[in-house]
C-alpha cells in the first residue's frame, strides 16, 4: 500500500509511468503535465486517490478515476508551475531593446493582474489560485534544494536601493563570486540593490577580474533600479557573459512587483504571499546569513534570524555576518544592541561576525561548514 504521493512533474516522467503494465495508478500527484499527448496510453489505466493539478486531460479520463482531486488552472494570467521559474520564463516576451516590452512579458502581465485583483484580494477564486500557485512554488523549491548540502546555503540581506556604483555593491559582488566558486549556493530576495549584486557575483563566478570589470561597466550606465536601462543592461551582461554553470536562487514577490526581479538569478521562486517568501529565505539559509547595509526590511530579518538561532529552531545556529562596521555600529547601531543582548543572556547560541573584510566573512562561513 502506497501511503505517500509520488509526484509526476513533466511529460517524460508521465510517459514512463503510463508505459508500465500496472493498470491501476494509485496516489500519484500529476503537476502541470499534458495527458492529451499520450491519450491512448492514459486511457489504459484507472486512477485512484490521485491529484491532477493544472493538467490537460483527454475526454474520458475522469470516468476512469476514483477518489481523485482535479484542480484546473483558475486564471488566465498565471498557472501552477511544476518547476522553479528561470529568468527566460519569467521575462518571456521581454526585449531589452524595447524596455516598454516589460509590460507585456509574463512577469509584467502577472503583476498587472495582481494589482487589478488587489494586493490583498478578497475574491475567493483569486485567493485560492494565488495560494495554489505559491504552494506549487514551495513544492518545487523543496525539490530544488534537496540537491544541496543545507550548510552550503547562504542568504544575503540588504537594501534594494543600493546603487551599482556603491562600494558596498561591488563588495557584495566580489564576496558572492568567491563563495559561489567555493561551492555555496547564494540566496536573496531576488530583487535589485544588494540582492542583484549577490546574483551578479554568482553569475560571474569562474570569470576573470577583467570580465567582472567589463560587466560592472555595462551596468554602471543605470545605477538604480528606477533607471530606465536597469533591466536592459542586466540582460546585456547576460548576453555578453553567458552562464558558466554556476547557480543562484532568487525568491522575489509580486507584492514588490515595482522592483524588477534580477535576471542574474538562475532559479527564481516568485511568490504572491510575501510572508511565505520572507520566512523561506531565512529558513533556507542554514549555512549563514550575510547582512549588508539596508533599512526596515533588513532590520526585521536580523531579529527574525536571531530568534531562530537563539532557540536552535533547526537544531543548530547559523552564522550571522554583518558587512560594514561603520554602518552597523554608527549609522544603524544594531551591532551594539545585539552584543548587549548576548552579554546579558537574552540571546544565546548566536554566531556573530562584524567585518569589512571578505576573507573574514568567508572564513566564518567555511569554518562553520567544516566544523559540522
Amino acid at each position: 500500500m502506497r501511503d505517500r504521493y509520488t509526484q509526476i512533474k513533466n511529460n517524460t516522467e508521465l510517459v514512463q509511468l503510463l508505459q508500465q503494465e500496472e493498470q491501476e495508478l494509485r496516489r500519484f500527484a500529476f503537476q502541470n503535465v499534458n495527458f492529451t499527448d499520450v491519450s491512448e496510453l492514459a486511457l489504459k489505466h484507472f486512477y485512484r486517490e490521485c491529484l491532477f493539478l493544472s493538467c490537460r486531460l483527454p475526454m474520458g479520463l475522469k470516468r476512469q478515476s476514483r477518489d481523485c482531486l482535479f484542480l484546473p488552472n483558475m486564471g488566465e494570467t498565471f498557472g501552477f508551475p511544476n518547476h522553479l521559474y528561470s529568468p527566460e520564463e519569467l521575462y518571456e516576451g521581454y526585449n531589452p531593446d524595447q524596455p516598454d516590452s516589460y509590460e507585456t512579458c509574463y512577469d509584467g502581465r502577472v503583476y498587472r493582474h495582481f494589482l487589478k485583483k488587489g494586493k490583498n484580494a478578497t475574491d475567493i477564486k483569486e485567493t485560492l489560485a494565488r495560494t495554489l500557485h505559491d504552494h506549487s512554488v514551495s513544492d518545487c523549491l523543496q525539490d530544488y534544494l534537496s540537491r544541496f548540502n543545507e550548510h552550503r546555503l547562504v542568504g544575503v540581506m540588504g537594501g534594494h536601493s543600493l546603487s551599482r556604483l556603491d562600494a558596498a555593491y561591488i563588495q557584495v559582488v566580489r564576496l558572492s563570486k568567491r563563495l559561489t566558486e567555493s561551492g555555496f549556493l547564494m540566496i536573496t530576495g531576488g530583487g535589485p540593490g544588494a540582492m542583484e549584486a549577490t546574483h551578479l557575483g554568482a553569475w560571474m563566478a569562474g570569470r576573470t577580474e577583467e570580465e567582472l570589470q567589463e560587466a560592472l561597466s555595462i551596468l554602471s550606465v543605470a545605477p538604480l533600479y528606477t533607471d530606465a536601462l536597469w533591466l536592459p543592461t542586466a540582460w546585456r551582461v547576460r548576453e555578453r557573459f553567458p552562464c558558466h554553470g554556476y547557480e543562484s536562487l532568487g525568491i522575489p514577490t509580486w507584492l514588490y512587483g515595482h522592483e524588477p526581479s534580477t535576471p542574474f538569478a538562475t532559479h527564481i521562486a516568485k511568490y504572491f504571499d510575501n510572508s511565505i517568501r520572507e520566512d523561506s529565505i531565512l529558513t533556507i539559509s542554514k549555512g549563514g546569513v550575510i547582512y549588508t547595509p539596508g533599512s526596515a526590511g533588513t532590520l526585521q530579518e536580523i531579529f527574525q534570524e536571531a530568534v531562530q538561532n537563539h532557540y536552535l529552531t533547526f537544531g543548530y545556529a547559523s552564522p550571522m555576518i554583518f558587512m560594514g562596521k561603520k554602518f552597523w555600529t554608527e549609522e544603524v547601531p544594531v551591532w551594539p544592541l545585539i552584543m548587549h543582548l548576548v552579554d546579558t543572556g537574552r540571546y544565546k547560541n548566536l554566531i556573530l561576525c562584524l567585518t569589512d573584510v571578505l576573507d573574514e566573512a568567508e572564513r566564518v562561513l567555511q569554518g562553520k561548514q567544516e566544523g559540522i
